[in-house]
């Protein structure tokens, strides 16, 4: 764009300015220059442009009138062209601008306007040679920045080494990649990551203090990823400095696909650690090197931790791993973290006193709990193997003592496996697959019953046994008489083979719905 006081610097233009409008209105951007005679031709002027005439409608419509209609087009402003009919601008258009506030210039007679609209056409490619050059310069800067290693902390480095701008670099799970100039606090975090959750992203967001921030989607591979943030409405934002920062959002595209590609490598050779710990044998052989490979001593004690959010909220949550992972990090703590299909499971090493492990496992919890508000997440810890061959039964343990925490609604938090019922420590000594085939084998007969006959056999089995085997209360809590309930037992008995008075039948009835529970 070039502007009125640019023209009005050329000598050669022989312009000069009658009236300069509102204030800073001659520095303004000019879109282009517009020549016509027409009495209105708002129709057909564009925003910004400046509309050049030479008169030859004063005798069909008043000046004032003109004035009015050039700058409700929005122009930039009128310029008069003198000729030899009319020596000296009309007074009567001169004062109708200065009411409107219109920029009014004035060329002679020696000048054409074709002049004036080469002059512009020069400043223009002028300034698009310019802003060409500084893009590809700025290019070559930005990937020389990534190569390097600088990371997006190196691309607002080169951005703001042309634009003075408040930026930083945030992705979608509210963590900021880069600042430089600006800052921000956990609330308006927070806003940029739910303004970059939806579909499409926005392209501005309200950050509170200091108001509306313009954004700038990078994504990896299709997906946004990450934003750049510019501490400023888009309104406010020259077109070079959009550009700019629409540059400098492509090349975090490929920053944040390459941290992508590390991260994806990290988990998947973090899954199949847990796969080698999980399968035992040969495979058991390759732990300790991996374990290694992390950072984690094998020969040492070593602690397992699984995280994930209460049943019926969420099975597992995109990115809740790297929280985990940034969070032992921030702790100074090397740990395995690896996501599975109902969990999140860190090996760690741990030589303090096993009690210290629960605090650990609290400040892990919050830190979740800030990074996904209304979720409600929860962990449970096994117990301490001294080394990487009893990591086994240890991992088994933390997914069962999450899996039991996960199942309720209040209460705990973060629980260990020690701390469970003796059957839970009875249940973890088994093959889980054994105990499938004992529960699934017992209670097949009351689900086929349930299936064919649409009745409600393991519903008042599991609320028998969940109100201690007391008739009256369990009759009162399925709303049927206590006869009914009677039947009802009699008919389990019939297809299980357990009978709900023996002790002995109804532990090995608890213990079939507890496992099912389980899966």
């Amino acid at each position: 764009m070039f502007t009125l006081r640019s023209l009005t610097d050329r000598p050669s233009l022989e312009l000069r300015v009658l009236v300069a409008g509102r204030p800073g209105a001659l520095e303004e951007p000019v879109a282009w220059v517009h020549n016509t005679e027409l009495p209105d031709p708002s129709s057909y002027v564009r925003e910004g442009e400046l509309v050049m005439t030479n008169g030859l409608w004063l005798d069909r419509v008043p000046a004032a009138r003109f004035v009015r209609n050039v700058k409700g087009a929005r122009a930039a402003g009128i310029l008069f062209g003198l000729r030899d009919e009319l020596p000296r601008t009309p007074e009567e258009l001169v004062e109708a601008c200065r009411a409107e506030e219109l920029p009014l210039l004035e060329i002679s007679i020696a000048v054409p306007f074709t002049a004036v609209s080469q002059a512009a056409a020069e400043m223009l490619a002028d300034e698009r040679k310019q802003s060409l050059v500084g893009m590809v310069r700025r290019g070559d800067a930005l990937a020389t920045a990534i190569s390097r290693g600088a990371g997006a902390s190196g691309v607002l480095d080169v951005l703001r080494r042309d634009h003075d701008l408040p930026l930083a670099v945030i992705d979608r799970m509210a963590r900021p990649l880069a600042v430089a100039g600006a800052v921000l606090g956990g609330e308006q975090l927070r806003a940029v990551a739910a303004a970059l959750s939806r579909h499409p992203p926005a392209l501005e967001v309200d950050v509170g203090e200091p108001g509306r921030a313009a954004l700038f989607p990078v994504g990896a591979v299709g997906d946004i990823d990450a934003a750049l943030i510019c501490l400023r409405p888009l309104r406010e934002l020259t077109a070079a400095e959009r550009e700019a920062l629409e540059q400098s959002a492509r090349f975090l595209s490929l920053e944040v696909a390459k941290q992508q590609a590390v991260q994806a490598i990290e988990l998947r050779f973090a899954s199949e650690l847990l796969e080698m710990i999980l399968s035992g044998g040969r495979r058991a052989a390759e732990v300790p090197g991996r374990l290694r490979a992390f950072g984690v001593d094998p020969n040492g004690p070593l602690a397992v931790c699984a995280v994930a959010f209460a049943l019926g909220e969420v099975a597992t949550v995109h990115g809740l791993a790297e929280v985990v992972g940034e969070f032992f990090a921030s702790e100074g703590v090397p740990a395995v973290v690896a996501g599975g299909t109902q969990d999140v499971v860190a090996v760690l090493p741990w030589r303090q006193p096993e009690g210290e492990l629960p605090r650990l496992a609290q400040r892990l919890v919050r830190s979740v709990e800030q990074r996904f508000p209304g979720l409600r997440p929860v962990a449970g810890l096994g117990g301490l193997a001294l080394h990487a061959a009893e990591l086994r039964p240890q991992l088994l343990q933390a997914r069962e003592a999450c899996q039991v925490v996960r199942r309720g609604r209040s209460g705990p938090v973060v629980r260990a496996f020690a701390e469970l019922g003796t059957h839970r420590l009875l249940l973890g000594l088994v093959e889980p697959e054994t105990l499938r085939q004992f529960a699934g084998k017992l209670l097949a007969p009351l689900k086929e019953h349930d299936a064919r006959r649409g009745g409600e056999l393991e519903l008042t089995l599991r609320t028998f046994l969940d109100h201690d085997g007391q008739w009256a209360a369990t009759a009162t809590a399925l709303h049927v008489h206590v006869n009914t309930l009677r039947n009802r037992l009699g008919k389990i008995a019939e297809l299980t083979g357990r009978d709900v008075g023996r002790t002995e039948d109804r532990v090995d009835l608890f213990l079939a719905l507890t496992i099912e529970a389980m899966d």
